[in-house]
């Protein structure tokens, strides 16, 4: 049974200025969309800063709209972004 999971986490909009195009984080088997957020924010810095609880982000798993109880699959490709308004 793996150990671990890796994934790509691309971020957009402000979130890309902020943290930068993308990166590959490996996570243990059975993390939430939720967990990676939290991971990511324990890192601290610009992390804890641009995912922080208090802001609202969207995610997608895959390129689909997923919510964070969603599990994140080895080889994923997880998106973070805000919310988009639009007229």
């Amino acid at each position: 049974m793996p150990t671990s999971a890796t994934v790509t986490v691309r971020y957009f909009a402000s979130l890309r200025e902020a943290l930068g195009a993308s990166e590959t984080v490996d996570l243990a088997p059975a993390t939430t969309l939720g967990q990676l957020r939290d991971a990511l924010i324990a890192r601290g810095g610009r992390h804890a800063e641009a995912l922080a609880r208090g802001r609202a982000l969207r995610c997608a798993l895959n390129q689909v709209m997923a919510d964070e109880a969603t599990p994140v699959p080895a080889g994923a490709e997880v998106a973070f972004f805000p919310p988009v308004t639009g007229g």
